[in-house]
């Protein structure tokens, strides 16, 4: 091919690629200064985070007792800054499509530090009950060897970090941000949460590989799920116009004490109930009444009976 043909045939491909028809949807007009929420940026949060909640197992190796305050103030500071600049490109892609200059945007920047600082001050209350999942990870694993193997190797807790700092984000309204952050535990654990579940304390996932838990989930204190497991909606209602239905409720409740093992899958907006035991590979659309169990019965052995009878490995 000669050097002609091949320099058209690239301004073709160009031209084709920058046809506003086929850009319509997958293209955001960025403003000066203000680009969409960075990944990069994002990544650089949670480990600031991680160092924040669990010293020592997480950022400088250093750190003592007597100048802990020093290293989380540090972090701190840091966290502020780059949190506060990431809820902005937040806010300023929330306000897109409306008449907005966010350069110039007073409300915009005064808003988003005080979604920075309100969600700060959640941090205690983060860490109190990442501890309560930590617990339940020991407890429910007999190969783990103390609390601090569970904070530094398992994957559930980096999830877990991950969502209930996305999920504060959430609940304050912020955009785009809480779905990035917990889509990067997603890539980094293979545990997807959405940040909009609500889940109680005392929450584990052992192993964790292919768990999905989605958008409208209520999951309650002392649950436990296994690797695989989907917590997922059933086909979704259409508008007239022949479109999904947003913002309904549509996947499952979890009550207290519910242990759902590996590869189930539990869809639509049903009631598992209190103290429940769902087995492996077990399909289930319908309520379950508190205390009951759920399982394949014609692959029941005894190791499953073990399982469910919370007497197994």
């Amino acid at each position: 091919m000669s050097d002609n043909r091949h320099t058209q045939g690239l301004t073709k491909t160009v031209e084709k690629l920058s046809e506003k028809d086929s850009l319509r949807g997958l293209f955001y007009q960025h403003r000066d200064g203000y680009p969409l929420p960075s990944g990069i940026i994002l990544e650089e949060i949670i480990d600031l985070l991680r160092a924040i909640l669990f010293p020592g197992y997480y950022g400088k190796s250093t750190v003592h007792l007597e100048t802990i305050s020093y290293h989380i103030g540090v972090d701190i500071e840091r966290l502020q800054r780059r949190l506060d600049e990431q809820i902005l490109a937040g806010l300023c892609f929330a306000s897109a499509d409306k008449d907005c200059d966010c350069q110039q945007s007073t409300e915009l920047k005064r808003r988003s530090k005080e979604l920075t600082i309100e969600v700060l001050e959640k941090l205690p209350e983060i860490r109190n009950t990442l501890a309560t999942d930590i617990v339940a990870a020991y407890n429910g694993d007999p190969a783990a060897v103390g609390y601090g193997e569970v904070i530094a190797c398992y994957p559930v807790i980096k999830a877990l970090t991950n969502y209930r700092f996305a999920h504060e984000l959430y609940l304050l309204g912020v955009p785009l941000l809480p779905r990035m952050i917990t889509e990067l535990a997603h890539s980094e654990t293979g545990i997807d949460i959405h940040p909009a579940a609500t889940i109680g304390h005392h929450f584990t996932i052992d192993h964790g590989t292919g768990v999905v838990i989605g958008a409208t989930c209520i999951i309650g204190n002392n649950v436990k799920l296994y690797q695989g497991v989907t917590l997922g909606a059933k086909s979704f209602p259409l508008d007239e116009q022949g479109n999904p239905i947003k913002g309904i409720p549509r996947h499952p409740i979890l009550e207290d004490n519910v242990i759902v093992y590996a590869n189930a899958t539990i869809l639509g907006r049903i009631t598992i109930g209190e103290g429940c035991v769902v087995g492996a590979n077990a399909w289930v659309t319908k309520d379950m009444k508190p205390n009951t169990k759920k399982f394949k019965k014609e692959q029941t052995n005894s190791l499953e009976e073990e399982y469910l009878n919370g007497t197994g490995i």
